[in-house]
């Protein structure tokens, strides 16, 4: 079991820590000491896995451009030499890719260094196999190796060589876009197009330079393409609200015709239309939809818990397919649809309203440039017929008002309090007649209501990691989130050991 210095390291599938000074009252934990730790961890577990000693290993190891970055890679890379695996360090690179340097060099293991959206202090380790992402049970035994001072024995023969994977990455992405839009330009598919970049100062840069500009887009009113580990100008991260912003007015200062938005490391992504409105959350789900459905039809799309009634039913009722609401977690997504997958059921994609989007066509892989290569694809193949990817969602239907209520969990053991309080909701939910529990729900409680009694619905769940009640509403009236607000605080403010 993790005692409390490893507990605080484990973030769901990934390990995050703070790995640099500068925030008030958050000092360094992920050391180098720690870090070695952690890669020996992970090498004894990628032994157990793959059957091989070390000395037969390949891994490849890149990086965001966090500050600490390359200090942490460095360290990890020092551990895989010593047992003697031969290592590729592959720099500055996408999350992505490093999973695609399984599949291209046939490394055995990947390493990212990476801390998603999280403040420029924080850092973390991200896993790949072939397989895929690591779970969490993978993660807490790469952590239990750490705590007990196991280290696989030193060998000689161990390498690293730098290498420049990202080139290769990104020729696959231009080959995709040239093959699918099949112009009579072959060689340059997005001439005329104008598409702009917000990486958010990211290592999302590459992707106007290195991927559109080739093809012949004009990328001109990019933002913050540089990267920049102290973020300087906004948090790149597709759910906040100044990120979409910017990108929103990029698009319209520049006429462009669409752009895209990155997270710090590319896993995920959001689109903007030509008009500057968000193709986010929701309407990047519908999206998603559509094109995975192409070639699917009737196929299973598997989505986080708090996606729209409006979404349910474009998918079902106007795409044709099925839709399979999940829990909350891109990889919860993500296993569910390869579970589905190996069950003989279609699921072409598993997303997150987060922007997280893993299609089965590229190995579930949660790929935010892939999506994002997938949208432009379908604008070029659109504008032979003079259409636009608005005409996609015009069916969309999209809520009134919604709203997202965090209540903060006040007890120690938070798990076992907040699934007293959704049990307890669920018994009063039942007892009410005007209250309809959702019968697809996976996660928490889901309760829709009538046109008179708010039209719409809400969600209370249990966060994945942190001592918080999450508490989605939406509407299709006017006024109709705070109508349900009240009729779900009113039993909340009976509950004990949370605070409302």
């Amino acid at each position: 079991m993790l005692n409390e210095k490893y507990r605080i390291f484990k973030s769901g599938t990934d390990i995050r820590g703070v790995a640099s000074e500068g925030v008030e009252g958050e000092h360094i934990n992920l050391t180098d000491e720690v870090i070695a730790a952690m890669a020996d961890g992970f090498i004894l577990w990628v032994e157990k896995k793959t059957a091989k000693p070390a000395t037969e290993l390949t891994v490849s190891v890149g990086r965001d451009c966090r500050i600490s970055g390359e200090r942490i890679a460095n360290a990890v890379i020092a551990r895989l030499v010593r047992a003697g695996a031969k290592v590729y360090n592959c720099g500055l690179a996408s999350t992505p890719s490093m999973f695609m340097t399984t599949v291209d060099l046939g490394c055995d293991a990947a390493v990212q260094i990476t801390a998603s959206h999280h403040p420029f202090n924080r850092n973390g380790l991200k896993f790949f196999t072939r397989d895929g992402g690591l779970d969490a049970p993978d993660i807490e035994a790469i952590l239990q190796h750490a705590q007990d001072g196991d280290i696989p024995a030193a060998a000689d023969g161990g390498s690293a060589e730098d290498i420049d994977y990202m080139a290769r990455y990104c020729a696959h992405l231009r080959d995709i876009i040239k093959r699918e839009v099949n112009a009579d330009d072959y060689e340059h598919p997005l001439k005329g197009f104008h598409i702009v970049v917000d990486a958010g100062n990211g290592a999302g840069g590459f992707y106007a330079d290195k991927v559109l500009e080739p093809l012949g887009a004009d990328t001109s009113g990019s933002r913050y393409l540089d990267p920049d580990g102290m973020f300087p100008n906004h948090v790149p991260n597709p759910e906040n609200e100044a990120a979409m912003q910017s990108i929103c007015e990029a698009v319209i200062e520049s006429k462009a015709d669409l752009g895209v938005i990155f997270d710090t490391d590319v896993d995920r992504g959001g689109a903007v239309d030509k008009y500057g409105k968000e193709i986010n959350r929701n309407r990047l789900v519908a999206l998603a939809s559509c094109l995975a459905l192409e070639k699917n039809p009737g196929g299973t799309i598997v989505t986080d818990s708090i996606t729209s009634t409006g979404l349910n039913e474009f998918i079902e009722k106007h795409l044709g397919g099925r839709h399979y609401r999940y829990r909350r977690g891109y990889k919860n997504v993500i296993n569910k649809a390869v579970e589905l997958k190996a069950q003989g059921i279609s699921a072409p994609l598993a997303i997150e309203t987060s922007g997280h989007a893993a299609m089965e066509e590229n190995y579930y892989l949660d790929d935010g440039a892939y999506l994002c290569t997938k949208i432009i694809i379908k604008a070029a193949q659109l504008s032979k017929n003079g259409e636009s990817l608005e005409s996609l969602l015009a069916d969309l239907k999209e809520p009134k008002e919604a709203e997202e209520i965090r209540i903060k969990i006040t007890d120690a053991d938070f798990k076992t309090t907040g699934q007293r309080v959704i049990d307890e909701l669920e018994a009063y939910a039942q007892a009410q007649p005007d209250w309809h529990i959702a019968p697809d729900n996976r996660e928490g409680i889901r309760v829709s209501f009538d046109s008179d009694g708010g039209d719409g619905w809400f969600l209370l769940r249990l966060s994945v990691h942190d001592p918080i009640l999450p508490l989605n509403i939406e509407s299709d009236i006017v006024g109709g989130v705070r109508i349900i607000e009240e009729k779900v605080m009113s039993f909340l403010k009976t509950q004990s050991g949370i605070k409302v």
